[in-house]
């Protein structure tokens, strides 16, 4: 499976956001200029975090995003079957239907495989993504220093 990109940014702000407790909360522009993605696709995803309760956006001076308790807590799988929505993995109803619809076991075995994929994000949260190196390297960038090997 290959996720959208919007799904992609999404977790990486809310990987982003799981590190700055302890400083200024980002901007949104600040967190797109980090995370390397346009400010309007990264609005567009903080809006959609923040509708699912996962962000907190404040305006003004002392504003910025924060994650909140379930954000930081929210299962990984759980967020890519929200941000993906609901689909088989092929159309097989699409402009041009399969022929052979009515009788493959291909869409069953794909719909058993993309299960299988958001089961085994399941158990893993925000939280634990951020664990070292991960945190440790999300901070150095954010911070504006390069990366170290």
């Amino acid at each position: 499976m290959r996720l959208t990109r919007f799904t992609d940014v999404a977790l990486r702000v809310l990987m982003r956001l799981a590190v700055v407790e302890n400083e200024d909360p980002p901007t949104t522009r600040e967190v797109a200029a980090t995370m390397e993605v346009p400010y309007s696709h990264a609005a567009k995803v903080v809006a959609r975090l923040q509708h699912l309760g996962l962000v907190e956006a404040r305006r003004g001076r002392g504003g910025g995003l924060t994650l909140t308790a379930g954000g930081r807590s929210a299962s990984i799988g759980g967020l890519v079957r929200e941000l993906e929505g609901p689909g088989d993995v092929v159309d097989c109803e699409g402009a041009t239907p399969c022929p052979l619809r009515s009788a493959c076991r291909l869409r069953g075995a794909l719909r058993q495989a993309a299960e299988a994929y958001y089961a085994t994000l399941d158990p893993i949260t925000v939280a634990e993504l951020v664990a070292s190196p991960t945190g440790p390297l999300l901070i150095g960038i954010s911070a504006g220093r390069p990366p170290s090997d």
